[in-house]
């Protein structure tokens, strides 16, 4: 569906030169949630502007249904833009216009009728739950509301691609769980393809199938979702996944645990079924050892169980390096080290 191919992106400041995207290969496939995350200046919301042209690569090619939108004409240009909607973090609506005629604006560019247009303004206020507030002008509604609009009017001309630029940064979290929810209904019941930018790694763990990691203009990290949470690779995913999964206790935990005579721990990681099974009680009941779950948790992620438990082992060595031995062909067991403590 969106292909990016080897693009960069340079912008002259005066005499010096910004790289905010260096060379990017990225696929998303027809009906993916596909989000980009990075921090601030890491180049993924101009990576965002490459697809409708707001944007022109300086290298490279990003292909949409197999067509170079570079080498698109300008009517040519304009035809494909209906086909992308786009959602912004402020909302961009226009205070002069009611939330119908907000909506409507975009396919008054367009040579339906007035009574279609009216019908599909119906239609789209209903499937975002505004249907009592289509004479409401924007500084009458909250800013979940004011997203809504934004989505519905981003849904007017049918497009089959969706561009969200950190659509949730500027709400609440429960309004950002209300939008979260509204997205993933319109991917599920329309089958359009979502791609969104975003800093917050809840929004990535929520609603995304792919996530593609940014620093510095460049893609560091990419792949599923619950193979990138439960394996990240990356210094700069592995921080983004601690600020919604905090896989360690506090420095001061464990420095507790170390002054009271605890011994070594070791992360036992379960992913899928086997977080199911009594796995650590059969192992370390046939080789005769005790074991005290110091610190983690068992939780849902993409509907399937990811557990992240500290453990430590109590018995002979001998018999605890069998444990951990067996253990290990199962789950992903590794010991904590001194310097992530």
């Amino acid at each position: 569906m969106i292909e990016f191919k080897n693009v960069s992106k340079t912008f002259s400041l005066g005499k010096r030169e910004v790289h905010a995207v260096k060379d990017v290969s990225l696929s998303v496939e027809k009906g993916e949630i596909f989000g980009i995350i990075g921090f601030s200046g890491a180049g993924k919301s101009t990576l965002l502007r490459l697809v409708n042209m707001l944007e022109r690569p300086s290298s490279g090619s990003v292909f949409i249904q197999d067509i170079d939108v570079n080498t698109l004409s300008p009517k040519d240009l304009r035809t494909q833009r209906r086909n992308i909607g786009m959602i912004f973090q402020n909302f961009n609506l226009l205070n002069s216009r009611t939330v119908a005629g907000n909506i409507a604006y975009p396919l008054k560019l367009t040579s339906i009728s007035k009574q279609e247009v009216n019908r599909r303004v119906k239609e789209l206020l209903e499937f975002v739950g505004l249907s009592d507030k289509a004479k409401d002008y924007p500084d009458q509604l909250s800013g979940g509301q004011k997203q809504r609009v934004g989505i519905a009017r981003a849904l007017a001309t049918s497009p089959d691609i969706l561009l969200c630029d950190e659509a949730t940064s500027a709400l609440d979290p429960d309004t950002t769980a209300d939008i979260l929810r509204l997205l993933k209904k319109v991917n599920r019941d329309f089958g359009i393809t979502i791609l969104l930018i975003t800093h917050e790694m809840h929004v990535i763990q929520t609603i995304c199938d792919k996530v593609a990691v940014m620093e510095n203009g460049e893609v560091i990290e990419s792949g599923d979702v619950f193979d990138t949470f439960t394996n990240p690779q990356h210094s700069v995913t592995q921080r983004f996944i601690r600020s919604v999964q905090q896989d360690l206790p506090s420095t001061h935990i464990l420095k507790e645990w170390r002054a009271g005579g605890g011994g070594k721990l070791y992360r036992v990681i379960f992913k899928g079924a086997v977080a199911n099974d009594p796995v650590l009680s059969m192992i370390t009941r046939k080789h005769n050892v005790d074991f005290n779950i110091v610190y983690g948790s068992v939780r849902e992620l993409q509907e399937k169980l990811f557990g992240n438990l500290l453990v430590s082992f109590i018995g002979e060595p001998i018999a605890i390096q069998n444990a951990l031995t067996e253990l290990g062909t199962i789950v992903a067991v590794e010991e904590v080290v001194e310097n992530e403590c």
